[in-house]
């Protein structure tokens, strides 16, 4: 297990902002660094690694969910917004980014959903042949790979893997929005059911094949279901 503290890129044109957000996870032992644009944001990502960003909405140049658009979830992204109306908020989870807060934030709560979103398992405690495979799918829980029959992968955002890890591992069962709000995001994120809808809505559309096979089921008033059959594959996705 390594010790090298997260990496967090805050993406604000607000120097104060900035500044504030990253010595406050600086004190709670994370590496964060500043970008006042979406140009900025590229520079830092191509000079190093980063685990997360906390992004702006409304910036000059490119706004943020243009830049959520074209990072498809990697890496995972919480979106801040003085906005703050639920249909903002839904279309930018809808885009891809894996949490949403209304500017101005408490940086406490801004610290619970980061680490709710990096909440994920650790290379290391996944046995090397954790790979599920389903209706031609493979899912590679430890490369956080999805795979279609043809090896073509299909990306996830954090929240989305989350969603399908929990799926993949209780086939069959009915589950209900707080069982897949827990896996999604963790117990610390404060998500509404609409915004489940949302990620649920998007899943089912990256795992739609063209046969018109819907794997995940709603039953009404109590939850969602995966119906197919899974089995456990080689990490290499063969059964």
């Amino acid at each position: 297990m390594s010790d090298t503290p997260a990496r967090i890129l805050v993406v604000d044109d607000d120097p104060g902002i900035r500044e504030v957000l990253c010595e406050y996870l600086g004190q709670h032992g994370y590496e964060a660094r500043g970008a006042a644009s979406a140009a900025e944001m590229d520079r830092a990502l191509a000079s190093g690694p980063t685990d997360l960003i906390v992004l702006d909405l409304m910036m000059p140049g490119e706004d943020g969910l243009s830049v959520v658009r074209r990072l498809s979830g990697t890496p995972p992204v919480v979106m801040l917004s003085a906005m703050g109306e639920d249909t903002d908020r839904i279309v930018g989870l809808e885009l891809g980014a894996d949490d949403y807060l209304a500017k101005p934030c408490n940086p406490r709560e801004l610290l619970a959903r980061i680490r709710a979103v990096l909440r994920r398992p650790r290379d290391d405690d996944t046995p090397a042949e954790a790979a599920l495979t389903f209706d031609g799918w493979t899912l590679d829980l430890v490369r956080r790979e999805l795979k279609r029959s043809n090896g073509e992968p299909v990306q996830l955002s954090a929240g989305e893997f989350g969603l399908l890890r929990a799926f993949v591992e209780r086939p069959g069962r009915v589950l209900t929005r707080d069982q897949l709000l827990e896996a999604a995001r963790g117990t610390e994120a404060d998500v509404f059911d609409r915004a489940m809808d949302v990620q649920i809505s998007r899943l089912r559309k990256k795992l739609d094949d063209g046969s018109g096979r819907d794997l995940i089921t709603t039953i009404r008033g109590e939850g969602y279901r995966f119906d197919a059959r899974v089995r456990k594959a080689e990490r290499g996705g063969r059964a």
